[in-house]
């Protein structure tokens, strides 16, 4: 920070060796766990902005597609054998197929697409890709569900195409009782929940969730020598199997209150495996000693596939809708760059070190009159930030979504800061922030109880209620036993009443999976924060 460095050279110390070093794999790192996370928040953040995604697509790859096989054949290769030309015709037919989203508008207009790039350790690539439609009021019934998503077998006679290629790519398994050691069994159960039961009509369960309409019609497909009906079929789109001719997973989410877990999975990240490295003994002089500790490694996985995508350059991330992510500081903390080995008082020579995106918040509120009128959570909408020229400057298209970085309330007058950015319009200074109804405040903590977000325990309350938008609630249980050990609610019971939905979003998943039950609900509340106190021990 400005502040340490300046810190440093008023006490003679003009080493910036001793200012410590720290290794980091920074966010813009493609596949790196900031990277990852970063990316998690910021579809949490165009999630809160534009409502929940409506449909959830999973798009693999046909390694017989004709375009693919047609170069191997005239060569004698296998598919394995070339993983550029697999990826090159993925993401043709993956521009192909967002294209159709965007352009086409075959399920509507489209205000936003996200979509990650996995890639298995022995599969080929695969999209997972989220919707975000124009709002209707068709839109979330049960008919319209119907229109654009099947779960049943088609007719044989009267549609053959169609009916060849759910055989192909949308019949899971088989499993069950037909095949206890099929992939997908755990426990004597399949993890993806097959057989799905028979179903006349689509609904949507307690949680959101839709059951697809799965009718018992006497349909069968023979696949590895059993016989699956309606129960084993996959949710799909017609128009899209049979255009692409590729298992093509659509849901529809819109109402699901486990959406977080829907994003999570979006952003999870590479596979990975361990390591070990260890010296051969050749000779006499060979090192026994093994050392498990220093010859650990958690690495990533990187197929072949992975490797020939990030070679040829192509995105692992996607978002349509651009997000500036907006940082902050206190006064005289923001970030400095420099070289270890440049001394301490020429760095703070560079008029660089004195800028931020923040500080230039100031500047633009004194330029533009219409900044005055923006938070700096909205200072995206209108305005963009130059990287190089260090300035925001006034929008000529399009928009952005800004994202403050998420600030813990330990953080103490850094969180009274994020607290005041979201309402404060207009300041061109710290002081400007500070002041509320004319009057000027020592501390942002001071200016947020005369803004009245502090009364009584409102500031952990909205903490709480802020960071559910984007963070699992495992860490928001975490969280909330920080506040309690720390001492600082006032009225403990009262931050449970208000919050206890927020700390319980993942208890009717946690008991479906260890139950190995997934149409089980809990309809008592009592029974729901029990089971929230049992996860502290």
């Amino acid at each position: 920070m400005f502040k340490g460095l300046n810190d440093a050279l008023l006490s003679g110390d003009t080493n910036p060796a001793t200012q410590g070093k720290r290794i980091i794999l920074p966010s813009t790192f493609v596949g790196g766990a900031r990277y990852m996370i970063q990316n998690y928040q910021d579809a949490m953040a165009t999630c809160r902005w534009m409502g929940y995604p409506d449909l959830f697509i999973t798009f693999t790859c046909n390694s017989k597609w004709p375009e693919i096989q047609r170069y191997l054949d005239e060569r004698n290769l296998k598919p394995e054998d070339r993983p550029d030309i697999i990826c090159r015709v993925f993401k043709m037919k993956l521009d192909g197929l967002i294209n159709d989203f965007r352009r086409n508008k075959i399920f509507g207009t489209v205000r936003a697409v996200i979509y990650t790039i996995e890639f298995q350790k022995c599969g080929l690539p695969h999209a997972h890709i989220l919707l975000f439609l124009e709002k209707s009021e068709d839109l979330a019934t049960t008919d319209h569900i119907d229109k654009i998503i099947s779960a049943e077998i088609p007719c044989k006679e009267s549609d053959p195409e169609y009916f060849n290629v759910v055989k192909e790519f949308m019949m899971h398994g088989p499993c069950g009782d037909v095949r206890k050691k099929s992939p997908c069994m755990v426990d004597g159960r399949c993890s993806k929940h097959f057989p799905k039961r028979f179903v006349e009509h689509t609904t949507l369960d307690e949680d959101g969730y839709p059951v697809y309409r799965r009718r018992f019609d006497g349909r069968t497909i023979s696949k590895n020598g059993a016989e699956l009906d309606n129960r084993y079929v996959v949710p799909h789109n017609r128009y899209l199997l049979l255009k692409y001719a590729a298992h093509m997973h659509v849901e529809w989410c819109n109402q699901s209150r486990s959406i977080k877990y829907l994003f999570k999975h979006v952003n999870k990240g590479n596979d990975r495996i361990t390591a070990t490295f260890y010296q051969s003994a050749n000779g006499e002089h060979a090192d026994n000693n093994v050392d498990e500790v220093k010859m650990y490694y958690d690495c990533r996985y990187i197929s072949s596939c992975e490797a020939a995508w990030r070679t040829l350059g192509f995105a692992i991330q996607y978002r349509s809708v651009g997000m500036e992510r907006l940082s902050f500081h206190l006064p005289n903390e923001q970030v400095v760059y420099f070289n270890d080995l440049e001394p301490i008082n020429e760095v703070l020579e560079k008029p660089s070190v004195k800028e931020s995106m923040f500080l230039a918040w100031f500047k633009a509120n004194e330029i533009y009159p219409e900044a005055r009128n923006l938070t700096y959570a909205e200072m995206p909408i209108r305005f963009v930030w130059k990287q190089s020229a260090r300035e925001w400057v006034p929008r000529k298209r399009n928009f952005a979504i800004g994202r403050l970085f998420y600030v813990p309330p330990a953080c103490g007058e850094l969180f009274y800061l994020r607290g005041l950015l979201n309402v404060v319009r207009g300041p061109t200074s710290f002081e400007d922030i500070k002041k509320v109804d004319g009057v000027q405040y020592d501390t942002f903590r001071d200016a947020c109880y005369a803004l009245g977000l502090l009364n009584d325990d409102k500031e952990y309350i909205d903490a709480i209620k802020e960071a559910s938008f984007w963070a699992t609630t495992h860490c928001l249980r975490k969280l909330f036993v920080a506040l309690l050990i720390a001492d600082c609610l006032s009225r403990p019971e009262e931050v449970w009443e208000k919050c206890w939905i927020f700390l319980s979003e993942d208890i009717l998943h946690k008991q479906r999976v260890m139950l190995n039950h997934p149409g089980i609900f809990l309809y008592y509340f009592p029974h729901i924060q029990n089971f929230i106190i049992q996860m502290y021990y």
